[in-house]
């Protein structure tokens, strides 16, 4: 089914960190979500804050250790959590290229999957996905903005936007 503009931004989820810590939070209480084939599709300017949100949502899935940017690697796999994480950055390859490397084996693999610089391979993605885009407002704060794409990513934005009213006391 086909949405216009105006379905897809009220499914969208909008939250403003108002520091790194409110960010992380929140990379953590997503990874809560996450099963086996969740795609988390993340983009933002140089210095947004990518590779800070990857590293909590690793954490949140219970990774251990050090999670760093596959900024020259492309790809960084990390076992030990709940769910093996493929933590990609694809800053520097163009299309045909990650489309070569074969990275939908990791999109439909057992895993959880996090793309930095998503839009670049946005082509090659799978169709259900949550586009996450950090903008930068201020020398600590984001503007956080996830569009899904597909039913399950659409049933997150609907529970993250009840917790968001439960804990501002809105809900109801």
């Amino acid at each position: 089914m086909q949405r216009n503009n105006k379905e897809i931004h009220t499914l969208e989820f909008v939250l403003h960190a108002q520091n790194e810590a409110d960010t992380a939070h929140f990379a953590a209480a997503l990874a809560q979500l996450a099963a086996p084939g969740t795609l988390l599709a993340l983009d933002g300017d140089l210095g947004a804050g990518k590779t800070r949100f990857a590293q909590a949502f690793a954490h949140g899935l219970g990774v251990p250790g050090t999670v760093n940017s596959p900024t020259y690697t492309i790809i960084k796999e990390y076992d030990g959590g709940k769910l093996p994480f493929y933590h990609m950055d694809v800053y520097r390859l163009s299309l045909p290229e990650a489309d070569e490397l074969g990275l939908d084996e990791y999109f439909h693999g057992e895993g959880v999957t996090l793309v930095e610089w998503a839009s670049i391979i946005e082509p090659i993605l799978p169709p259900e996905r949550l586009h996450i885009r950090l903008e930068t407002t201020g020398p600590h704060s984001r503007k956080i903005v996830c569009r899904p794409i597909g039913q399950r990513y659409e049933a997150w934005c609907r529970q993250l936007r009840l917790r968001k009213a439960e804990e501002e006391g809105t809900a109801g």
